[in-house]
């Protein structure tokens, strides 16, 4: 089978599409007959070799890429034929999802949202899980920070957020204003402003808690209320608990019961599936690149 690596870790310029053996599955897993996956910010950064030098991963020889998943089961613990989607989220892994096939543990599978086609389907399971988790720390009729509200993390974020009972104060460039209020955001700040001053005219306590999907660290957690929350879903060095708030450093975790109330949530159209281009795998260094650059809204999905 053809399947994306890193081996140089010199950015996507240096991504390799390489011929492997077909992976063949343990008890306890399913191999997934690719349809589509999603490209993602985790995936420019393991390939131009970030993870490695933050201490989050070993060295290797091999990376490999892509998290997301959607296709169709083609051994293993579920029927085959099965349509499901997945989430690798095991950073060393030689093999990942952007490849012909994949094998994922039963757990990081479900299966797939009745009537969506698999392209779009292929978008949601890393970033809404990892919105998803985000949002556990917070209760319904608090009122909380998003920011990078236009981006995958942030714009489930809002969605969920907005399902579960909160109020919702957004930030994102002043372009997406109109999209993160149709995402159903109470509150939009344009990020060129001082955040916590315009948070404060909004609540003048300051937010309960904070979901930093841009990470911008103090700058956002100036804006939340003593003892309220930080959840900061990436790695890196962790934005120190200055006023008694506590936080959370985030390293998402693939989880069926996740999965499946995501399903659910985008069978009901309370989560959308944002799809902004399509590449064929061969193609796929060059949805890296473009994906590097910034400025895209949804997500770019390659297509073996």
């Amino acid at each position: 089978m053809r399947a994306l690596v890193a081996r140089k870790l010199a950015g996507p310029d240096a991504i390799e599409l390489i011929e492997t053996p077909i992976p063949e599955p343990a008890e306890g897993q399913v191999r997934i007959k690719v349809a589509a996956a999603a490209v993602n910010p985790v995936d420019v950064a393991v390939s131009a070799g970030l993870l490695v030098q933050s201490g989050l991963t070993a060295v290797r020889p091999q990376f490999g890429l892509g998290w997301d998943v959607a296709g169709t089961v083609d051994a293993g613990d579920r029927p085959p034929g099965t349509a499901v989607i997945g989430l690798a989220d095991l950073l060393g892994r030689p093999l990942k999802t952007h490849a012909e096939y994949v094998v994922l543990n039963t757990d990081a599978v479900a299966e797939a949202p009745a009537g969506m086609e698999l392209i779009p389907a292929s978008t949601f399971a890393l970033n809404a899980s990892t919105a998803l988790q985000a949002l556990r720390a917070f209760e319904c009729g608090q009122t909380i920070l998003i920011t990078g509200a236009a981006g995958g993390v942030g714009g489930y974020a809002v969605e969920l957020a907005k399902h579960f009972g909160l109020t919702v104060i957004a930030t994102a460039g002043e372009q997406d204003e109109e999209l993160v209020r149709r995402l159903g955001a109470d509150h939009f700040i344009a990020r060129s402003k001082d955040l916590p001053t315009e948070v404060r005219r909004i609540v003048p306590t300051g937010a309960d808690g904070l979901v930093d999907a841009a990470v911008t660290g103090i700058a956002a957690q100036e804006a939340v209320r003593n003892r309220g929350r930080h959840v900061h879903p990436q790695g890196g060095p962790r934005p120190p608990q200055l006023r008694g708030i506590t936080v959370e450093q985030l390293f998402v975790q693939a989880s069926r019961d996740d999965l499946e109330q995501l399903v659910q949530l985008a069978e009901s159209g309370v989560i959308s599936a944002r799809v902004a281009d399509t590449y064929p795998l061969e193609e796929a260094a060059t949805a890296y690149q473009r994906l590097a650059k910034g400025g895209v809204r949804g997500r770019l999905v390659v297509v073996p």
